[in-house]
């Protein structure tokens, strides 16, 4: 079976248990004057159903990145809802009108 080509860039996190988990980048969106990054697990790209994963990103330059874990509940909420409002706000985008 041939391998699928990821156009997004692709993130190795390391996990609490010291595993690495290769993510493609969705998305980087502002919320509140923060930037979030929204990343799904690159075997999981083809499934609809794949586990979506949020973090507070920072780059900082020499293509070094900050990313870190969102700990607080409401700020969250906040982020997924607004990373919510993104998919609506591109899927309205991609609908073709004849």
């Amino acid at each position: 079976m041939a391998e699928k080509e990821i156009e997004a860039p692709v993130i190795t996190l390391t996990l609490e248990d010291d595993t690495e988990l290769e993510c493609a980048l969705l998305a980087v969106f502002p919320v509140n004057g923060q930037d979030y990054a929204a990343m799904i697990p690159v075997e999981q790209l083809d499934d609809e159903d794949g586990e979506i994963f949020l973090y507070r990103y920072k780059e900082l330059g020499n293509d070094e990145l900050d990313i870190t874990n969102i700990e607080d509940d409401a700020e969250f909420e906040e982020v997924s809802e607004a990373f919510d409002a993104l998919l609506d706000e591109e899927e309205f985008n991609s609908i073709e009108l004849d």
